[in-house]
């Protein structure tokens, strides 16, 4: 595909830089031709017009820590790097809200609001965190933690996006808006659609004060139990700030660990309760806590309350029938985390397909694949069932009928 870089430099008018791509700029294996940082909402407006214009095919691309997530797209012209969109716009302490660009790093944010005891209860898996995973990346992959449990996922506290589509059209719904895409709730369908349908470039959150103590109750059982004793504190009225349980590969049983917060003299009587309601010990916070379960492949795997207990029997029992490692971690509330690793391609997809018999369908669980090397991912059913697949499709239509953006990423080769 020729591409005119003078062109797409000159639409940032000063607002930014393009440059030709260099070997380590590829999106999961596909090689892009070139990369353009815009430092401006209207720059960026302005590039996406340019680049569809000469129907490109552009990729936005955060600090990169979730590239190889979900399926490579079926071309890259131009990497859109929107972490020249790194500012603070807005933080209102006192009604607990900020305003940020998409290019800036969680952890920067975090740090910032943190200066006045609040935070954004986005609890991205610690890896991400660490390696400077943005606001727009953590959106664009509906990345999630501990915490949700309690107050809710990242795409829950969001109070408004401003989103560019591929046409150059700057849209905006919720909170601290100017104009409104009429019928669409902007930050539902951006969150998880692996920037498919516009490029996320400012969005405004709700954030939580930061709570003074915090205790971690530890418990091991065996899986059944396990998954039960979870249940039991989520249904309680302890009020935990997560309850999550880790299944390490190979192993029959599994560990819960509750994080309690607020004051201290309330947390430390209510880790004596869930001690005295569950058994287990107060201690410290584990190493894998917020962590992704390493292996080969990494699986997301939702479930009901109560078919926590079946995707953890059902990955124990894979193992054992096709000589492969199954580790499980993630939230007792049903959003946890597979780590696979398997002797050859065809036992890959015999233990997808023995948790997703677990989770059978997409009302009462599903199980995607995130990442996997491709030469296990060829052949693969990524995403398994799906529903409302046809109305995924029409919004793609609507707002990116020229399939300008990262065409084949996201499900149903969106």
């Amino acid at each position: 595909m020729s591409i005119d870089i003078t062109a797409l430099a000159r639409s940032l008018d000063g607002a930014g830089e393009v440059r030709p791509a260099q070997d380590t700029d590829t999106v999961d294996g596909v090689a892009a031709s070139a990369v353009a940082r815009p430092t401006s909402v209207e720059a960026t407006s302005a590039l996406l017009r340019e680049a569809t214009g000469q129907g490109l095919v552009t990729v936005a691309r955060g600090a990169g820590t979730a590239l190889t997530w979900g399926v490579p797209p079926e071309r890259v012209d131009l990497i859109l790097d929107t972490r020249g969109l790194d500012r603070l716009v807005e933080h209102e302490a006192g009604d607990l809200v900020v305003v940020a660009e998409a290019g800036l790093a969680l952890k920067d944010l975090q740090e910032e609001v943190g200066r006045a005891g609040q935070e954004l209860v986005a609890d991205v898996p610690r890896e991400r965190l660490e390696a400077g995973s943005t606001i727009g990346g953590a959106l664009a992959t509906a990345a999630t933690g501990p915490r949700r449990l309690q107050r809710l996922a990242l795409r829950d506290l969001v109070l408004g996006t401003t989103v560019v589509l591929a046409d150059g059209t700057v849209a905006t719904s919720g909170g601290k808006v100017v104009k409104n895409v009429a019928g669409y709730d902007l930050a539902k369908i951006m969150t998880g659609s692996y920037g498919t349908l516009g490029v996320i470039v400012r969005a405004a959150f709700r954030l939580h004060p930061v709570r003074p103590a915090r205790r971690f109750v530890l418990r091991s059982a065996p899986l059944a139990e396990a998954a039960e004793l979870a249940r039991t504190v989520v249904a309680s009225r302890l009020a935990p700030a997560a309850v999550e349980i880790d299944r390490p590969a190979g192993s029959d049983e599994a560990t819960i660990a509750v994080l309690l917060e607020g004051t201290e003299e309330a947390v430390a009587a209510r880790a004596e309760q869930t001690v005295s309601l569950v058994g287990g010990d107060v201690g410290e916070q584990p190493s894998w806590w917020a962590r992704l379960p390493g292996g080969d492949v990494t699986a997301k795997a939702t479930a009901t309350l109560t078919g926590v207990a079946d995707l953890l029997v059902a990955a124990r029992s894979s193992e054992q029938r096709h000589g492969a490692a199954v580790a499980l971690r993630g939230s007792a509330l049903g959003v946890l985390h597979a780590g696979l690793t398997a002797p050859a391609p065809d036992a890959v997809a015999a233990v997808l397909a023995d948790l997703r018999a677990a989770a059978p369908s997409p009302r009462e669980g599903t199980v995607v694949v995130l990442t996997a090397p491709a030469e296990l991912r060829d052949g693969l059913d990524v995403w398994g069932p799906v529903a409302g697949l046809g109305l995924m499709r029409g919004i793609k239509e609507q707002l990116d009928p020229g399939r300008n953006l990262a065409p084949g990423r996201f499900v149903g080769g969106i």
